[in-house]
């Protein structure tokens, strides 16, 4: 096709402003999104196509999970665009190929197998949409295939929500900016569109809005505010990394009041830990996959702080790094002799009751015994799986305050990346899914079971629910703070 043989101007629609600076951006990693309703797939279809008719040969791949989404959200709408006269679909091939020798490849991403047909692909833009709901894994094959001996740029686009497998991942590289050996800051770009970002959509279907407005508090949160710390099916749903904003709002405290005095939040600052303080140390068995171990302070009134963990895992999540009890302990006793917090201590240890059997190392000398030889003591944890998840979770409990029975130093990131990744199980849904990264989350059960709490009757909001005057004044507040978090 010769561009003399072109119909008149492509009309592809006007950006709204959130979508504007996503076409603009030339990050190599780029993240867009955040909420439902944002305009994500069209901000991510006009930019192929601007790419594909400003870069003559560029190559762009569009991937979602499955074929019939990618069908519905990119295949069709392409066509409507782009032929007859600017772009040939080729249906076996699912390619868009451009008058100017520019293609946009349509693939799906759904097991292993089709991870592997990426492996001979090379293409210079890569737009993963929806890229939470890929494996980590699997995204990782899919942008090994950004590559080639060419000046077009190398980008790779991201939509997202806070949903999906691999949105611990998506979270750590866009909003809480964590960067691992080989991850460059500066590479990174996220741009948060949310429904009311998306004007087009507010005026055509206003329905939408009350749909999100309807949906229980976490997936609420999550599909209309953005909020990264809810999930749907999070099985610690009460975890908090960041300070509440609307719990924030409704008490009258700015986020850095919150974090100041270890209101709403979980996650807070190192502080010197008094040295009268009891100090425990929790720990769960890995050596193929990551062992784990939790050191706490407990003041007084039986508050305990995560205040450092020692997590053996490599640079890939759920990967262990294959320590010996030997190497495993040895390290444990170097630490205890010389960090400030823990030198000198009598240090309360509970473990994995199975250290105790003697299987792991294979030489008959229980891991237990190794632990023994280095003065290093623990107890057998009480291994009942939902009795100690209750525990972790009347733990996590804000009261009226906003004060929780446990927390985290910030410095302990592995706890803190895994615990909201954690999914209620398929089959026994009052157990978390045990084939997920759940190696912190078991040892701090250990701890939880060791110091066991009284249920906490937290007194919930009073909301009249035959006053539609009192109802309106709630929503109002939780509005007024929606909105403070939006301007942000």
């Amino acid at each position: 096709m010769h561009s003399s043989a072109l119909p008149g101007a492509l009309v592809l629609g006007r950006p709204q402003p959130k979508q504007a600076l996503f076409l603009q951006d030339t990050h190599k990693h780029v993240g867009f999104g955040g909420a439902r309703g944002g305009g994500k797939s069209w901000a991510l279809r006009f930019k192929a196509i601007l790419l594909c008719m400003n870069y003559p040969g560029i190559k762009v791949a569009i991937v979602r999970t499955t074929y019939p989404e990618v069908q519905k959200n990119h295949i069709e709408p392409l066509k409507k665009a782009l032929c007859p006269g600017y772009a040939v679909f080729n249906e076996s091939r699912k390619e868009f190929k451009f008058f100017n020798g520019s293609t946009i490849y349509i693939m799906y991403c759904d097991s292993d197998r089709a991870a592997e047909r990426f492996n001979g692909l090379e293409v210079d833009i890569l737009m993963l949409d929806e890229a939470t709901h890929f494996r980590k894994e699997h995204l990782d094959k899919m942008r090994a295939c950004v590559r080639g001996a060419n000046s077009y740029p190398k980008r790779i686009y991201y939509t997202c929500n806070p949903d999906g497998v691999s949105m611990g991942y998506i979270k750590r590289i866009f909003i809480d900016k964590v960067y691992e050996d080989g991850e460059d800051p500066s590479e990174y770009s996220f741009i948060q569109s949310l429904l009311t970002d998306n004007e087009i959509l507010m005026k055509s279907d206003p329905s939408y809005m009350k749909y999100l407005e309807s949906l229980p508090p976490s997936l609420r949160q999550a599909w209309l505010l953005g909020d990264w710390d809810c999930m749907e099916g999070m099985y610690f749903d009460e975890f908090r990394a960041t300070p509440d904003p609307i719990k924030c709002a409704n008490a009258g405290i700015t986020i850095e009041e919150a974090m100041a005095s270890h209101r709403y939040t979980h996650v807070i600052r190192p502080f010197d830990i008094p040295g009268n303080w009891n100090i425990h140390r929790s720990y769960d068995w890995g050596y193929g996959k990551p062992f784990s171990v939790g050191y706490w302070a407990v003041d007084f009134d039986d508050n305990a702080y995560r205040i450092l963990e020692v997590y053996g895992r490599t640079k890939t999540p759920n990967e262990g790094v294959r320590w010996t009890n030997k190497q495993q302990f040895k390290y444990l006793r170097e630490l205890e002799d010389t960090h400030p917090w823990l030198k000198g201590k009598r240090i309360q240890g509970v473990a994995d009751p199975s250290i105790w059997d003697g299987s792991h190392d294979g030489n008959g000398i229980s891991a237990a015994e190794e632990a023994d030889k280095l003065q290093i003591w623990f107890e057998p944890g009480n291994n009942e799986r939902i009795a100690g998840w209750m525990q972790f979770r009347e733990r996590l409990k804000f009261d009226e305050n906003g004060k929780a029975k446990i927390y985290f130093f910030d410095t302990c990131k592995d706890s803190i990346r895994t615990i909201p990744l954690m999914m209620h199980d398929e089959t026994k849904v009052e157990d978390l899914d045990s084939s997920l990264e759940d190696h912190a989350c078991d040892e701090i059960r250990y701890f939880c079971m060791s110091r066991p709490i009284a249920p906490r009757i937290i007194e919930p909001e009073k909301i009249i629910m035959s006053d539609p005057l009192d109802q309106f004044k709630q929503k109002q507040t939780e509005w007024s703070a929606y909105n403070a978090i939006t301007r942000r």
